[in-house]
């Protein structure tokens, strides 16, 4: 593996700590060790915008899109990688609620006990709006914990009976069964994205590393962590 003052230095999204985290060996045998730091896109972004840098950014794409715009990513560096949608899971073993109509799905979301989702993820802000929409935000919000980092983990601790979440994030976790996707009249898929630092220390591992995402290993990968790759390299 490269020396930690050679790796990739990575900002990264939880929607794809899965990824990056089974490929680590791979990319690493391929002269292309990473240290990554995980977080919500949003918390990322705070950090970007206190001054931190790395090498390479992996976050949602109008993030990445709004940072090349600043200059804060390099021109012409953006890759697009995968698409995620959001789903609902369960503490494994427990009752699977009907989330196939959206009908249903507002009535499981008033019948659970207690519900998890994310503060400031692409997820939790496309789940606060989606409550306010059905008309049922007062109800769900005063049994929701509303946290950063993987909500999974809540349901898996059995602190909420149900958790909602990027299913690539919802993978991350032991311990729970995922339900689901949301309907598709409620759905919204999330592209993320990556892109080489401007002020990176080196761009050509960056980018190197980036064109290793879209390998066709690396897309497999993908899928089995509940991403659809964007393309692939054949």
């Amino acid at each position: 593996m490269a020396n930690q003052g050679d790796a990739v230095r990575i900002l990264c999204t939880l929607g794809l700590r899965g990824v990056m985290t089974e490929i680590a060996p791979m990319l690493a045998g391929r002269g292309l060790g990473f240290a990554a730091t995980y977080g919500a896109t949003n918390m990322l972004l705070g950090r970007v915008a206190a001054g931190e840098r790395a090498d390479v950014a992996i976050l949602v794409d109008a993030a990445i899109e709004e940072l090349t715009r600043q200059g804060t990513m390099a021109a012409g560096s953006r890759r697009d990688l995968a698409r995620s949608g959001i789903g609902i899971a369960v503490a494994a073993g427990a009752a699977r609620p009907d989330i196939g109509t959206v009908d249903a799905f507002r009535n499981a979301m008033l019948a659970a006990r207690s519900i998890g989702y994310s503060k400031s993820g692409a997820s939790g802000l496309h789940f606060a709006q989606l409550i306010e929409r059905l008309g049922i935000a007062a109800e769900v919000n005063r049994k929701a914990k509303v946290q950063d980092g993987v909500v999974g983990e809540l349901a898996a601790r059995g602190e909420v009976e149900i958790a909602v979440q990027q299913i690539s994030e919802l993978k991350l976790v032991d311990g729970i069964d995922i339900v689901g996707s949301l309907p598709d009249d409620l759905q919204k898929l999330t592209v993320f994205s990556a892109g080489v630092f401007a002020a990176s220390a080196q761009p050509t591992q960056a980018a190197s590393l980036l064109a290793a995402l879209a390998t066709p290993e690396v897309t497999a990968v993908m899928r089995t962590k509940g991403l659809e790759p964007v393309a692939a390299v054949v």
